[in-house]
């Protein structure tokens, strides 16, 4: 699970604070049979603006309305370390902190490469403690009586997010777990597609480019979206409309292709005058030897 914060505006399109749209992605695994296995296996998305309790009741429909609940053996729950992201309902899932917003951080608020590297290498030698005690070490070090270096500061605010979130800082294979066994056809991998998710399902058509939303705005956008990743859109659209959308396109459609199939005169006429009159892009190619022979035979 994460969040994507969006331009917001009132009921009179005045500019507003932005608000964190929730959005939740579902899988089971990466489908072994995929190129560079890169395909989640039944994947499926929820989005919305709603309140913590309500979005969770609604990301608990939707794991039950795919799976039956009780014999659903271990979740793993990835996130940022949001207050509403740990909310979940399952007491055994297996939290762990996703390591883009790891390294993200790492990057932000420590200005030196050499100690970024310091950190992120004690990390993936899964010495966490060692990784904070040297967090605090060097916030001290480059404590500065001036005013405007927040160096320190920012240092102190990385060490408190990591201490938050101490016990997602190991990802879950490292753990000594115990998984079920990946279904036939499912490999399981490290975790960390929700950054993806969020831009091709969500971020490319609600963020930047100027745009503001209302909450029902935003809402409603959500759903087109998130339905259309999980192949549901046209039944949602039947839902709402019964069908009179798609039998009007189609009527209209029908329509259109019967007024061109009517000849502007009769007569024998030139059955090539269309292919001749339209633009042909080949032609305006560079003229190699096999566009040559195409221009030869049918033109």
């Amino acid at each position: 699970m994460d969040g994507v914060w969006l331009r917001m505006q009132d009921s009179g399109h005045k500019k507003a604070s932005k608000q964190e749209m929730k959005i939740f992605t579902m899988y089971e695994g990466w489908d072994a049979d995929s190129p560079k296995r890169s395909r989640l296996v039944n994947k499926k998305m929820l989005a919305g603006m709603e309140k913590s309790d309500l979005f969770h009741q609604k990301r608990e429909a939707l794991i039950e309305k795919v799976y039956d609940a009780e014999e659903i053996r271990q979740r793993i729950l990835n996130g940022d370390g949001g207050s509403w992201i740990k909310e979940t309902y399952d007491p055994d899932a297996i939290f762990q902190l996703d390591r883009f917003h790891i390294y993200k951080e790492i990057k932000k608020k420590i200005r030196e490469e050499s100690a970024r590297k310091q950190i992120r290498e004690l990390l993936e030698e899964k010495k966490a403690d060692k990784a904070l005690e040297y967090i605090r070490i060097y916030a001290d070090s480059i404590e500065s009586d001036d005013e405007k270096d927040k160096g320190s500061d920012k240092a102190r605010e990385l060490y408190q997010y990591l201490w938050n979130n101490l016990e997602g800082l190991l990802p879950y294979q490292e753990r000594g777990i115990e998984l079920p066994e990946a279904g036939e056809g499912i490999v399981y991998k490290n975790m960390g597609v929700q950054e993806n998710q969020n831009c091709t399902a969500i971020t490319m058509r609600m963020k930047h480019r100027r745009m503001r939303w209302s909450v029902n705005g935003a809402n409603n956008m959500a759903k087109a979206l998130y339905r259309k990743e999980n192949r549901e859109l046209v039944d949602t659209i039947e839902r709402y409309t019964d069908g009179l959308v798609f039998i009007m396109e189609m009527e209209e459609a029908v329509k259109t292709l019967s007024a061109a199939k009517a000849p502007k005169k009769d007569g024998k006429g030139n059955p090539y005058v269309e292919a001749i009159t339209h633009h042909v892009p080949l032609l305006d190619a560079m003229r190699t030897a096999s566009r040559k022979a195409f221009e030869r035979a049918f033109c």
